[in-house]
């Protein structure tokens, strides 16, 4: 799949990113949904549970931290009292002793306010961190016991997805969200319930501006959702783009097709500018619309106070507290609204989250499997069955015995079936059918680290670590000492190559090993192989990333590492496995011819064709 068609699918992915920014946050934007809410929540839930004593001191912090804010502006209304009462009833002299002693219990108040916020987030942290790291951790055995048909079925970005951007998500929502969503409900109800006892009817006032903020709300998040998606389209679509002429410049300048990338970049480059400005608009308008509701409410309650002060019904101080109670109402209930969404989202994460974890694991290891702690490489095949799809036969019936020692060249076609049968000997797949069995024990009857250690491996595709070239050959067996992994890289032939680079063993590779050839990293990993000494080699198009001369040293290095060890070679240059004791040549799943070098040529069959077809291409060339 290209990058552009992963694109979208990358920002859609982005939980956490969706729902910050603009003036409504994730109110105005695309919601996603889980499929099973309910059930998915209840299982969020049960990760936190450990810590529901801790949950229930935040809890118990945040409603002490809130009503100390809350009943705030109550005891500025007594200081504003204070000072009315001595300018109409005292001649002009104020108390200010009083209002001294009223300031300094408002200092306090705010202060034990803040003290109890702060309690709250720490312990709030913890018990947000220590949920994540519960998931992750729960995640990585998960993803240890998964097999390989997991992963090759399916994208390693959406994998990738799964593990840090939707766990993240669920850390700043327990986080943050959380304890926004407990505090924004208590204000409503404490400042409903402060409102109330100043003033029932101010409070009605208040209280009918709430269906003017739901449809003001409702309308521009029904305008902006759609602006939201575009925007969240083109701009996925661009990400694509930008990554693949960026991985490809080089092929993009070769074809001169460097004017019809920039083009195409403008025109996604303008959609997303026509779809980002609409959704901002759309999005920005909330507050002002929401502002204007406010004042309207604003003014009805400034009138309607003015004129029972006037009347003697109600204390300056109290129309000071109920117009700062009524300014600030609206505020937590936006927040209570955007935060359900956010928690809608984050629910979607867990809910991936959990798919990873119900995923179908690989058989256990008996209770009483077998070791070998040395093998001799007798393998044997016998009426092996096995297919990727239900309804579509891959392998049928195979056959083979190999003697130690010996070595086996795969040949065939793509798709043939020459990597599957390295996969079922190492079991990374299982068996439909018929057993394999290595000195005559049953795989199946065997632990599969145990199993796994027997092989050593050196794949076309090359993976090497972010770390130095001594550490990478090093992988090959812990406790590895110098001079092991200096005579591994002679052995490999390469220490010449290593010896020339300016920090030697000590270079360090970056991410992606792109500081030295395609040749050399094969080279490393060859090394990497005959450090771990194995009992069996199993070699997939080991040489086919390198030039001539290379492959040259890397045979050479190959047959003394080969002798004496039961080797599996797929391989695709014929001219590397005329030595091989045994050649199987494969097509769809099954081998339709089998021998020496020798015997396939005076055959005259697909191998003798397939041989010929090389050299007379290479003689042409």
């Amino acid at each position: 799949m290209s990058a552009a068609g992963r694109g979208p699918q990358v920002s859609q992915r982005q939980g956490g990113d969706i729902q910050k920014g603009g003036p409504g946050g994730a109110l105005v934007r695309p919601v996603e949904k889980a499929k099973n809410f309910r059930g998915t929540l209840k299982r969020l839930l049960g990760y936190i549970k450990p810590h529901r004593i801790k949950l229930a001191v935040v809890f118990i912090f945040a409603i002490a931290s809130t009503a100390f804010t809350i009943s705030a502006p109550m005891i500025t209304g007594l200081a504003m009292d204070k000072i009315y009462e001595g300018i109409k009833t005292a001649g002009g002299r104020i108390d200010f002793t009083g209002i001294a002693q009223i300031l300094l219990g408002l200092a306090v108040i705010y202060f034990l306010s803040s003290l109890f916020g702060f309690v709250m987030q720490y312990v709030m942290s913890y018990v947000a961190q220590m949920t994540v790291y519960d998931m992750r951790k729960d995640v990585s055995d998960k993803l240890g016991r998964l097999p390989l048909k997991y992963y090759d079925s399916r994208p390693h970005g959406e994998i990738l997805s799964r593990v840090t951007n939707d766990i993240d998500t669920i850390s700043t929502t327990l986080q943050q969200s959380l304890t926004q969503l407990i505090t924004s409900i208590v204000q409503i109800l404490g400042y409903i319930a402060m409102m109330l006892i100043i003033s029932p009817t101010m409070t009605l006032v208040v209280l009918a501006t709430l269906p003017a903020y739901i449809f003001v709300t409702s309308f521009v998040a029904k305008k902006s959702q759609r602006y939201f998606a575009a925007q969240q389209k083109a701009m996925g679509e661009l990400s694509g783009h930008v990554e693949e002429m960026f991985t490809g410049h080089k092929v993009v300048k070769a074809f001169g097709r460097e004017q019809e990338s920039i083009e195409r970049f403008e025109k996604i480059n303008q959609r997303l500018y026509e779809s980002s400005w609409k959704a901002q608009f759309v999005s920005g308008i909330m507050f002002p619309m929401m502002n204007f509701v406010s004042n309207l409410g604003y003014v009805m309650i400034s009138v309607l106070g003015g004129i029972w002060i006037a009347g003697g019904r109600l204390n300056l101080g109290d129309i000071t507290a109920f117009i700062q109670y009524s300014r600030s109402f609206t505020m937590p209930i936006v927040q209570t609204a955007n935060i359900a969404n956010i928690i809608q989202s984050t629910v979607a994460c867990a809910e991936r989250v959990f798919e990873v974890l119900d995923e179908e694991e690989e058989a256990a290891d008996q209770v009483n499997a077998k070791e070998l702690a040395d093998a001799a490489g007798i393998v044997k095949f016998e009426n092996v069955a096995f297919r990727y799809k239900e309804d579509v036969p891959l392998i049928e019936n195979l056959n083979l015995d190999v003697k130690p020692g010996h070595t086996i060249a795969i040949v065939g076609p793509t798709g043939a079936g020459k990597t599957t049968l390295v996969n079922l000997l190492m079991r990374f797949y299982e068996l439909n059918g018929g057993k394999i069995t290595i000195d005559g024990v049953d795989i199946k009857d065997m632990r599969r680290e145990g199993l796994r250690s027997l092989f050593g491996m050196v794949l076309q595709d090359t993976w090497l670590f972010n770390g130095t070239i001594r550490d990478n050959i090093a992988y090959g067996r812990a406790g590895a000492t110098e001079e092991e992994i200096v005579k591994a890289a002679k052995a490999a032939y390469a220490d010449r190559f290593i010896r020339t680079l300016p920090d030697g063993y000590d270079t360090i590779l970056n991410e992606e090993a792109t500081n030295i050839s395609q040749g050399q990293k094969q080279l490393l990993t060859i090394a990497r192989a005959i450090l771990a000494n194995p009992s069996i080699l199993i070699l997939d198009e080991a040489t086919s990333s390198v030039d001539t001369r290379t492959e040259v040293l890397i045979q050479k290095a190959m047959e003394n590492l080969m002798k004496g060890r039961t080797s599996f070679v797929i391989a695709h240059r014929l001219s590397t496995i005329r030595d091989a004791e045994l050649i199987l040549v494969m097509s769809n799943g099954r081998i339709i011819e089998k021998g020496s070098h020798k015997q396939l040529m005076a055959k005259g069959g697909v191998y003798a064709e397939l041989y010929n077809s090389q050299f007379s291409a290479a003689g042409k060339a």
